[in-house]
């Protein structure tokens, strides 16, 4: 199918649409590793370090991910990169099928990292789709909107893992009225627990992908031979807005997933609180993020974007400041509450990042989800 170029937003209505359920999808499978992280801890009797390397190569798999698929768009367009991408997570999504028959925290690893690689691709060319697409001026305010569905899939994706996941049971070890049968089948539970979930979300998204090759999307522009693409990126490096975005952008990743990823493990252990209550305190954070979201995008009518995400950051980080120094449930309130401040600033960011880049924003786009690899710090 031949994608045909358009003025604005004319014509596109059924991408800018179809790309908002993308902000969705990641979202979901973001804050699905959240839930993992707490539910591979106790099938697979991890420490806190053990369990962290569910973020470790998810996020890798961004970084590695991120310039292939910029390149990728660059040289086929929204379409096929879009397409690459769900392909990429719902084949990772189907994985885990065969990691809970055999059991293996490395196959789960194997299929996050396949996973990762997907979201990757979507994220490459979603984000800067949507500034694309429209006014310049109203890029920031339009990309937060776009990504209001990401919020409402990290909300779905919590949900998903605390209903369908989550068991609520625990088990002690050294119960020795407990057999060495009875521990075997309570991890072998756990583990089959994430099967049903992911292989419904694979199935979800390839259709998504076969979707995608219908959907017309704007034009790829050729522009320069392939040594000129490396000579624009290299010259990127020294656009100073790009770079400090870049920068903003890894420290605001990093911080994000280390506030989401132990919020149920910070609650357990600070707060004294049950694995039940424990989700329950991240779902709060997550509907506290997508208020933030509504409330951050509806004040950029007024006041400069830029303006906004000073004011967020030193919230969010005031905060976070207060969960280290505080102890219990108080402790745990600026945690939860630290979300709502965080809501605004990777859209905004992005969107500050590639201003002024023309063609260019689409590699500039792919160094700051590169940028994500923050999440592994």
């Amino acid at each position: 199918m031949t994608e045909k170029p358009g003025s604005g937003q004319d014509g596109y209505h059924v991408a800018i649409a179809f790309v908002v359920v993308l902000f969705f999808l990641w979202g979901m499978a973001n804050n699905l590793n959240d839930i993992l992280i707490a539910q591979f801890k106790k099938a697979f009797v991890l420490s806190d370090f053990g369990t962290s390397f569910v973020q470790q190569v998810f996020y890798f798999g961004y970084f590695l991910f991120s310039l292939p698929a910029a390149l990728l768009m660059q040289g086929r367009g929204y379409r096929i990169a879009i397409m690459t991408g769900l392909g990429c997570y719902g084949a990772g999504a189907l994985l885990f099928y065969p990691a809970a028959e055999f059991g293996r925290y490395e196959f789960f690893l194997v299929a996050l990292f396949i996973i990762a690689g997907g979201l990757a691709f979507l994220e490459t060319a979603a984000n800067p789709l949507m500034t694309e697409i429209g006014d310049p001026a109203g890029a920031a305010r339009r990309l937060n909107w776009a990504q209001v569905a990401n919020p409402i899939g990290t909300l779905s994706g919590i949900l998903i893992g605390k209903y369908f996941i989550l068991s609520g049971k625990t088990l002690d070890p050294t119960d020795p009225t407990l057999s060495e049968a009875a521990k075997t089948l309570f991890y072998r539970n756990e583990i089959l627990s994430v099967r049903g979930p992911y292989i419904t979300l694979g199935l979800f998204v390839l259709c998504l992908a076969m979707l995608a090759a219908f959907i017309r999307f704007p034009p790829v522009q050729h522009h320069g031979s392939g040594e000129g693409k490396r000579n624009s990126l290299y010259g990127l490096f020294r656009k100073p807005r790009l770079r400090f975005a870049v920068i903003a952008q890894f420290f605001y990743v990093g911080a994000q997933v280390a506030v989401w990823s132990y919020t149920i493990r910070y609650a357990e252990a600070n707060a004294h609180m049950t694995e039940a209550s424990g989700a329950n305190a991240l779902l709060i954070s997550l509907i506290l993020f997508a208020c933030g979201r509504f409330c951050g995008t509806s004040l950029m009518v007024r006041f400069a974007p830029n303006t906004i995400l000073q004011f967020f950051a030193a919230a969010s980080l005031l905060l976070t400041l207060g969960s280290s120094a505080l102890s219990g449930h108080a402790g745990l309130y600026c945690l939860v509450l630290a979300s709502f401040f965080l809501s605004i600033q990777f859209p905004t960011i992005f969107a500050l990042g590639v201003e002024g880049l023309g063609q260019e924003r689409r590699l500039g786009g792919s160094l700051m989800i590169m940028a994500i690899i923050g999440g592994l710090f």
